[in-house]
């Protein structure tokens, strides 16, 4: 993503992003799951969230993902219509399109597709907005029940491509590789990694991502975390009623603040809507943006970083980073380590403790470690791994590099080579996926797959505390004692460090006999789905967390013989 210019920026993890300094410490710590104005979907009848708020201003610098394709598409079916379409629709109808995909295993998927969008009316029936989606389902084998996933990129303001054609959907558009050119091909390829063979697939984007707008063409009513979040949950549970999936297993999948999304929308369809998910998959997350975005002064974003840094080093002397591999990191990271940057940059003997491991696990140049007193900042770090060559790393993963446009310099500006090389051929792709397979043609709409306007007109709360999900993901937990979560992360990511998530978690009770909660990370930064292990082995953990949430709901069910299989 382009590194956003904006006065009196903090630096901040999020891709260049930051908290405005007047902001720091405004915001909400817990997000309060009252009764707010819940939005209506077509034929509900509800109020929208009030314009305005108070609160964070642009924090993230956009979070996010990857994809491809081949498949055979039958002659497009208009999908369902509803009895009274609100006037003032931009998007064109529904279009559902037969499909099938032969993966490279040869498993061959037949499915449907249907491209279209979900209308967002007030009390009165006037359209307020259109949430753009696109969903993937297969018939249920005899005598079961298929579930179903929502998928949610983050942000904010990104629309659901990264997930779609990067991780999960049928195709794939191949990201891997030491670098990425924006000029590259956008043809899809059949996805190994697709969950399409365990579950149908809904790719839902927030109003001002992807094709979905307010109606007025003024998306700010949206843009904070409490309405966001009612936003969607009632865009889901409009696509399970007018789909008649209300009985279904139900899941969902949210990447970095998608991630964050995740708790918050299971929390609302739980308490306000009356909708119960089997599973939360927690990609690339921010659970808790106080711990991940603190001020240089306070070590604790330094600890986070180090073992994402240390795994770097790893992957550059030519071994793949493991946890076992990284549990010594892990261990000085809080305790030496936190210890000696609790001392202060003035402590001499801490400031050579800090120089002389910290140099040995990030390989990085002594004289360059002790110059920051041991607090490596990111952007530094991404300059420093391949100076010699010129080249700087990605935030999202340090093992894809791009050349500095200004290697001379003391202090360059650049874009992220991974984040924002990705975006031409993606937004090309999933353009090319609307009109020429699933024949769903916008000729009135620019596709937005970064809204760099959404990001930053974005409200994070009026309280006096950074916003976190960990308190929804607690309750839903506590409440739902059949719920499964995942959460993964990759090792060289530097946006969102596994290790915040790590430490987070270990907070968190098991709230019975049999651990609910898991972190699984695997090698591959942000996006780490776009390396074949990788993707490979998250597919055998989400498999796995969809067959223990399934068995646990069939144990509730009164019919046996009834199974729900993916």
């Amino acid at each position: 993503m382009p590194i956003m210019k904006m006065a009196r920026v903090l630096p901040s993890p999020l891709c260049g992003g930051g908290y405005p300094a007047e902001q720091r410490g405004r915001g909400e710590r817990r997000i309060r799951r009252g009764r707010a104005p819940l939005p209506a979907l077509a034929d509900a009848r509800a109020t929208l969230p009030r314009r305005g708020g108070r609160g964070f201003a642009a924090l993230v610098a956009l979070l996010f993902a990857i994809v491809p394709l081949a498949a055979t598409a039958q002659a497009p079916q208009r999908g369902p219509t509803e009895a009274r379409a609100p006037e003032g629709k931009k998007l064109p109808p529904d279009v559902t399109t037969e499909q099938s995909v032969t993966l490279p295993n040869g498993q061959k998927l037949d499915f449907t597709a249907t491209a279209g969008s979900l209308p967002l009316v007030d009390e009165s029936g006037k359209l307020q907005a259109e949430i753009a989606f696109v969903a993937y389902t297969r018939p249920a084998a005899a005598g079961t029940v298929r579930p179903i996933t929502f998928a949610i990129n983050g942000g904010p303001g990104a629309a659901s491509a990264y997930l779609n054609i990067g991780a999960i959907g049928p195709w794939r558009l191949p990201a891997d590789g030491a670098s990425i050119s924006p000029s590259r091909s956008v043809a899809l390829v059949p996805n190994d990694g697709t969950w399409l063979d365990f579950t149908d697939l809904v790719f839902i984007d927030p109003v001002g991502t992807g094709y979905s707008r307010a109606a007025d063409g003024d998306g700010k009513a949206y843009w904070s975390v409490e309405s966001d979040a009612s936003v969607l949950s009632a865009a889901i549970a409009r696509y399970l009623r007018v789909n008649t999936r209300m009985g279904d297993p139900k899941f969902y999948v949210g990447e970095s603040y998608g991630g964050f999304r995740g708790p918050l929308i299971a929390a609302k369809l739980q308490e306000d809507i009356g909708v119960g998910l089997s599973g939360l998959v927690l990609l690339s997350p921010v659970l808790d943006f106080g711990t991940l975005a603190p001020p240089r002064a306070n070590p604790w974003g330094n600890v986070l970083r180090l073992p994402s840094y240390a795994a770097g080093a790893l992957e550059r002397a030519g071994t793949v980073p493991t946890r076992e591999t990284l549990a010594d990191t892990e261990r000085y990271a809080t305790g030496a380590y936190l210890a000696d940057l609790l001392k202060g940059p003035d402590d001499a003997p801490a400031v050579a403790r800090l120089t002389e491991r910290v140099a040995a696990l990030t390989g990085l140049d002594p004289a360059f470690v002790k110059a920051q007193g041991g607090r490596l900042s990111s952007s530094s770090v991404q300059r420093e791994v391949d100076r010699a060559s010129g080249r700087v790393a990605s935030a999202y993963d340090t093992g894809v590099s791009g050349w500095d446009p200004d290697p001379t310099a003391a202090h360059s500006g650049f874009d992220d080579p991974l984040l924002t090389a990705l975006q031409a051929p993606l937004t090309s792709a999933m353009i090319d996926l609307y009109t020429k397979t699933l024949n769903w043609r916008v000729t009135n709409l620019r596709y937005e797959l970064l809204n760099t306007a959404v990001n930053r007109g974005w409200s994070w709360g009026g309280g006096r505390s950074a916003p976190e999900a960990v308190g929804a993901l607690r309750g839903v937990l506590a409440l739902d004692g059949n719920v499964r979560v995942l959460v993964a992360h990759g090792f060289t990511d530097l946006v969102t460090p596994y290790f915040a998530s790590k430490l987070l978690i270990d907070q968190i009770p098991s709230y019975g006999a049999e651990p609910r909660l898991s972190l699984a990370v695997y090698p591959g930064g942000h996006m780490f789905y776009s390396r074949p292990d990788a993707r490979a082995a998250f597919k055998r953990d989400v498999s796995a967390l969809y067959a223990a949430a399934l068995k646990a709901r069939e144990a509730t069910a009164p019919n046996p013989q009834r199974k729900e299989a993916p």
